[in-house]
């Protein structure tokens, strides 16, 4: 760069910028994800830029930020960075940035905007204004706090944009106390409620749970946009107040994607999947099209209630719009067939995606944990290892699972020690749970003991019932009574504590122990609760208790149990009998 004396002429002055503008012509090191000047709102006919072409080259041609330190240097030299006007435009330039900012990006340029700014003896509103937004919209709202602080110091009166910026760091910092005293202070002010503050303002409510007084600013408002619509119906749906959501989507004189995957996403959180597939299928019939957070909401929905057939049709909306298979969406894809049984699909998807992340490795292990392939469960877990990306408790749980369906015991030992030590993943109540099954299946009573009674917090329910069954199943009537005496006092209301524990002394041949539980759970008004199951036919689930009798086909379905009962009692008997044969009804009766 040509370094210039101090006292220079103006002729001087334009000899360095047409040097300077060459010089930036040819820079290598682009600002990457920056603006240009289109972007910005800059002050093009303000005297000052029309008199001074170093602001008009920072505005007409910065772009990398080797250039933008060169223009830094020359308006030192020349005395312009003393003006407070020039020094803002420069600030402002490094700080702020209207589209989302890349954070690795923009803490650079906050670092050098920064400096500027704190070496600036004139520091205008517009150069406060422009380091706390830009720090809020990079995330580092402590230091926009700081910066508003020092504001106040300097005795700068704030402005709306001021105040828009604090609210964000409000939200980002969740300072329910510092967002009230801001709109306090506006109040007070009695300065005009804009569109963006409310908005602004809403979200900061939202964000820290205040619901209440988000609807009560939302519900002074003249005006309204898309935007305060949606800050409502997000929020609404996040803290599970779904009816007042839909009651807002349905008051909402117009609905963008934006809204229908908030309210769909809400009742999937909420655990109501059917009625997001309902509003999905509302959404299709309005010809409103899907986008990826649709698709990856509804496959949760799909999952969560088994919904394979609906879950295909997804599959297939996805191939025919040749919807990018994205890590989101593969991995939707991928947990949705894992839940509803398909472990085929599961990793046909699996293989498919040209990208996977530890939440695609860790559904995929999971489906081959639950559908007893525990071999390949660990295999597929070592490859997650060997490529590098880190398994979180989610991947452990079902790497443990599908060693204890597998019976590794030793392979379970060696992962449930790497988890701590090699992975630094304290285990939690599930993972000893998974290691207690494991343990107790292979009869190894005494070491699963051992284990519970080494867990570092006191062991809950989970693990002393995967105790209590294992004794169960090898008959250990101590151990088990132990184990049945932990859960009574740490549950006992659980009525299926009672009726395991009075099976275990009735298969003990142990009567008269098993008749003093019946009689303690008689005596404490606890009666055994019915199971329940469902079931999806054709896109509509059907639900069960024992002995129910509501369905209109029951006399069918308990024919079919009846037949069901039959086939199993011969298989029983004769283990190398072809199922189809079982499946003629001749034959079936003939035996």
């Amino acid at each position: 760069m040509h370094i210039i004396s101090p006292s220079f002429s103006y002729t001087s002055l334009h000899h360095c910028i047409k040097l300077l503008s060459k010089t930036i012509s040819s820079s290598s090191s682009k600002l990457p994800h920056y603006k240009t000047k289109s972007q910005f709102k800059w002050r093009t006919n303000h005297i000052f830029v029309q008199t001074n072409p170093l602001l008009s080259l920072l505005e007409a041609k910065c772009k990398y930020m080797t250039q933008l330190k060169q223009i830094h240097s020359q308006m030192i030299l020349t005395g312009i960075f003393s003006n407070g006007f020039a020094s803002s435009r420069l600030i402002a330039f490094c700080a702020l940035s209207e589209k989302v900012i890349h954070c690795l990006v923009s803490c650079g340029f906050l670092e050098d905007a920064y400096k500027v700014f704190d070496d600036s003896s004139v520091r205008d509103l517009v150069s406060w204004n422009s380091m706390i937004n830009g720090y809020v919209r990079s995330g580092r709202s402590r230091e926009a706090l700081m910066v508003f602080e020092k504001m106040k110091m300097a005795s700068v009166e704030p402005d709306e944009v001021t105040i828009i910026g604090m609210v964000g760091a409000c939200a980002q910092l969740e300072n329910l106390e510092l967002g009230r005293k801001l709109h306090s202070y506006f109040r007070d002010k009695c300065l005009y409620f804009s569109v963006p503050l409310c908005n602004a303002l809403m979200d900061m409510y939202m964000k820290n749970g205040s619901l209440n007084e988000a609807k009560a600013l939302f519900d002074t408002m003249d005006e309204r946009t898309m935007v305060s619509w949606t800050i409502m119906i997000s929020g609404f749906a996040k803290f599970g107040r779904l009816d007042d959501a839909r009651r807002l989507f349905n008051e909402m004189p117009e609905r963008a994607i934006v809204q229908w995957n908030a309210l769909i996403g809400g009742y999937v959180q909420a655990k109501r999947s059917n009625e997001a597939l309902v509003l999905f299928q509302e959404m299709q019939t309005m010809n409103i099209k899907p986008d990826e957070v649709t698709m990856v909401s509804c496959l949760s929905a799909c999952a969560e209630l088994g919904a394979l057939d609906i879950g295909i049709w997804i599959h297939h909306y996805i191939k025919k719009h040749k919807l990018c298979l994205t890590v989101s969406l593969g991995t939707a894809l991928v947990d949705m067939y894992a839940k509803c049984g398909n472990i085929e699909k599961t990793l046909q998807v699996f293989h498919e995606m040209p990208i996977r992340n530890s939440f695609t490795w860790t559904a995929a292990i999971g489906a081959l944990a639950h559908h007893g392939n525990g071999h390949d469960a660990l295999s597929y877990f070592l490859k997650m290892v060997d490529s590098g990306l880190r398994p979180d408790d989610i991947t452990f749980l079902g790497v443990l699972s599908a060693c204890c369906h597998g019976g590794l015991v030793e392979e379970g030992r060696k992962i449930f020690v790497q988890m701590s030590t090699k992975f630094k993943i304290p285990p939690k109540s599930k993972h000893y749970s998974c290691m207690v099954d494991l343990l107790g299946r292979a009869g190894l009573l005494e070491e699963a003991y051992e284990l519970v009674r080494g867990v570092p917090t006191e062991a809950n329910a989970s693990v002393w019932g995967a105790l209590f069954f294992a004794c169960q199943v090898h008959g250990n009537i101590e151990m088990g009574e132990k184990a049945a005496l932990k859960l009574l006092e740490l549950d006992p209301g659980d009525s299926g504590t009672y009726v395991l524990l009075a099976n275990m002394y009735v298969e003990a041949n142990m009567q008269h122990r098993a008749r003093d539980v019946r009689k303690m759970m008689g005596e404490r008004g606890l009666e055994k609760i019915p199971g329940c199951s469902s079931i999806e036919v054709n896109g509509i689930f059907f639900e069960f208790i024992v002995k129910d009798k509501t369905h209109p086909q029951m006399d069918q379905i308990y024919e079919c149990l009846i037949h069901l009962t039959g086939h199993m009692e011969i298989v029983k008997y004769f283990p190398y009998i072809r199922y189809d044969l079982l499946c003629d009804s001749d034959v079936y009766s003939a035996m």
